[in-house]
């Protein structure tokens, strides 16, 4: 081999080896110049979040009005009275978000009919009763209507709403199992349980519109609040039923054990259709009990005037 044979290999050589340690120097460096891949991937999904959180609560604004504050002559009326304490109210709030209402004017409403009703009651049966004396009363009776009057305009605003939130309830509950299946079909699919309560919100619109406005607050819920078990524990006192009780025991479980959340909401589905079957079969079985005296009322005397009709008068004829 001559001279200009092994100059060229040795530089050869040289190339190869300067080659290898830069692409060592690259490897072991490459990673420091990149950072953490994991913290930016987390950055980018607390900025989403972030626009979710502020988009879905600029919609609740808009729509629904969750943080419209009462203003004029009622809460100026509540305030100057303190009526909050003077007729003050257990769980007021959470009985009024089970009618559906939310926000400080329905408590400001609220205090306001149950301060201002028995005040109207009592004049009525001031003036009708004892004044005028329109049943012809004694004087006692007069002033136990009057005190009839007063305490009725007192509880009617609690009864008010103890039936605006059962008819509420009984609108959500034969659609909630439907809802649930839904839920389940997009959690499996891949959604995240933000997107899933969005969009069975979205589809259950047309059904129950009572049950898509409680699946697009905790959808929002789920969104701002710094942790999951707040929201289902808000969707369970929102709604006072034992199967959206348990159906939310069970979400702050999975959330908790990091159980498969598919599995839970089949097994809650299956329960709660269990359940509307149930109360259908309820009501079907104190059929006949309810039936009973429209019966005895209405159809057995005519029943008996029927049968026995043509036999009187055929006696009648038979006696001259």
């Amino acid at each position: 081999m001559d001279t200009a044979s092994i100059v060229m290999f040795q530089n050869a050589a040289s190339l190869l080896v300067t080659g290898l340690v830069i692409a060592t120097l690259y490897i072991i460096i490459s990673p420091l110049l990149e950072g953490d891949k994991l913290k930016k991937r987390m950055n980018s999904v607390a900025e989403a979040r972030d626009g979710m959180r502020q988009s879905r609560l600029e919609q609740l604004n808009q729509d629904q009005g969750l943080r419209k504050e009462s203003k004029g002559f009622v809460r100026d009326l509540v305030d100057r009275l303190s009526l909050e304490r003077l007729l003050e109210a257990s769980d007021l709030k959470d009985k009024l978000a089970q009618a559906g209402m939310r926000g400080q004017k329905p408590i400001y409403t609220f205090y306001f009919f149950r301060f201002a009703l028995p005040i109207i009651g009592f004049l009525i049966g001031l003036i009708f009763f004892i004044g005028l004396n329109v049943g012809k009363w004694e004087l006692i009776q007069r002033f136990g209507a009057t005190i009839f009057a007063t305490a009725a305009g007192y509880y009617l605003p609690a009864i008010y709403i103890k039936n605006k939130a059962g008819k509420r309830l009984a609108s959500i509950m034969p659609v909630f199992p439907d809802a649930l299946d839904l839920l389940l079909i997009c959690v499996e699919s891949g959604m995240s349980v933000e997107l899933a309560f969005a969009k069975v919100a979205e589809e259950m619109a047309e059904n129950s519109v009572e049950l898509a406005e409680e699946f697009s607050l905790t959808t929002a819920e789920l969104s701002f609040l710094t942790s999951r078990r707040v929201a289902y524990e808000n969707l369970a006192r929102r709604n006072n039923h034992p199967g959206i009780r348990s159906v939310a025991t069970a979400l702050i479980q999975a959330e908790r054990y990091g159980t498969p959340l598919g599995d839970t909401l089949r097994t809650m589905a299956n329960e709660n259709r269990q359940m509307r079957v149930m109360q259908a079969e309820k009501k079907a079985a104190s059929l006949p009990a309810k039936l009973t005296v429209p019966m005895i009322l209405f159809f057995l005397p005519v029943l008996f005037i029927i049968i026995l009709t043509p036999a009187g008068m055929r006696m009648g004829q038979a006696l001259g």
